[in-house]
């Protein structure tokens, strides 16, 4: 039997759920989180509710029945050295936190071989590119000097396409799964660093949980892929859908903002993918427009960005201006695009100094 893991994640939301079909698998997850997640997940487990293909109600996975463990604790407590890989799974804009940005630079020290499964691709990984000036894009980043510590030859990316969320009437130890699709993860310039991933994913397929006396394959895998662009497949998707719920006066579904002009959707959907491939990617690297579309009548709520903005958030992932200032670099401007950052710039100057005055 191959070896179990011991993984670190930096988040308890995709956290939790890639952290329980690890654990499924056999491995140990240990999730850095806020004291009252950590708590809850300590004492009642992680909580995740899957749809199944052919099931009527959603799969409840608790990780405290799992054959691997699932436990949680403060940014100051964990070691990253004690872990096989480490999992970076907060929003872009927490690692400007002292202690986690205090952890992330003792992330990068230990050289453990690091996943980030964020929207926003770090910038380490980005300098894996070769077409990326890594430095003319700092701006993009909430705080750029976060990643300064992190070597490129051990950062990979994992792109988050499963849609999840925490249903706000349940506990904060509960995630609900609304598109099981699954993460798509860049191979490590290490072929050891690989394959752990490699492992991971054949360990995930092979579950099967037990439903009413029947064993069903659960949905939300890991796939590896050789090429550093597969995960970059999500820009053209938060381009086109999640940055287009933000309205000048509110916030639209993410299926309304793909599906009220399709031809707009589209064009900017293609664009952003003639980018990647301006940039290197092959297109067989990338996911058709019509998947997308299709997938994205499912999303009946705006997108994560748009309702943080919403709720007054002071920062969020910002990859609408990192696809913009990628795109002026290879003289490829979109008015599109253009519009969706100046909309976004708006929302949040409105929310600092709103946090300002308060």
């Amino acid at each position: 039997m191959a070896d179990k893991h011991n993984i670190l994640f930096l988040g308890a939301s995709y956290g939790s759920l890639l952290g329980a079909k690890a654990a499924l698998a056999g491995h140990c997850a240990h999730l850095v989180c806020l004291p009252q997640e950590a708590e809850l997940i300590n004492a009642e487990g992680a909580i995740v509710r899957l749809p199944v293909r052919g099931l009527e109600g959603p799969v409840e996975l608790n990780t405290k029945a799992m054959p691997g463990t699932v436990s949680a604790g403060a940014p100051g407590d964990a070691n990253p050295s004690d872990y096989d890989l480490v999992v970076l799974a907060m929003q872009e804009p927490q690692y400007r936190v002292d202690a986690v940005k205090t952890l992330l630079n003792r992330v990068g020290a230990s050289g453990k071989p690091c996943m980030s499964i964020m929207n926003m691709p770090p910038l380490s990984y980005l300098r894996r590119i070769p077409a990326i000036d890594g430095d003319a894009i700092r701006d993009c980043y909430t705080d750029a000097s976060v990643w300064d510590n992190v070597d490129p030859s051990s950062i990979t990316l994992c792109s988050p396409d499963p849609q999840a969320f925490r249903p706000p009437e349940e506990k904060v130890n509960v995630l609900q799964v609304g598109l099981p699709t699954n993460f798509k993860a860049a191979r490590f310039e290490s072929d050891d660093d690989t394959a752990i991933l490699r492992q991971l994913e054949d360990d995930i397929r092979s579950i099967r949980y037990d439903v009413g006396g029947s064993e069903v394959e659960l949905p939300v895998k890991l796939r590896v892929h050789d090429s550093v662009f597969v995960p970059l497949a999500k820009w053209s998707m938060l381009l086109a859908g999640n940055y287009r719920c933000v309205q000048e006066d509110g916030m639209i579904p993410i299926r309304e903002a793909v599906h009220s002009d399709l031809d707009v959707s589209k064009a900017v959907y293609n664009r952003v993918q003639d980018l990647c491939v301006e940039l290197g990617a092959d297109r067989n690297d990338l996911v058709p427009f019509e998947k997308y579309a299709n997938a994205a009548l499912s999303l009946r709520k705006p997108s994560s960005a748009a309702r943080a903005l919403a709720a007054g958030a002071p920062y969020i992932e910002r990859v609408d201006k990192l696809v913009q200032a990628l795109a002026a670099s290879r003289n490829m401007q979109s008015d599109s695009v253009d519009r969706t950052v100046q909309l976004v710039d708006g929302w949040l100057a409105r929310n600092r100094a709103a946090e300002c005055v308060a």
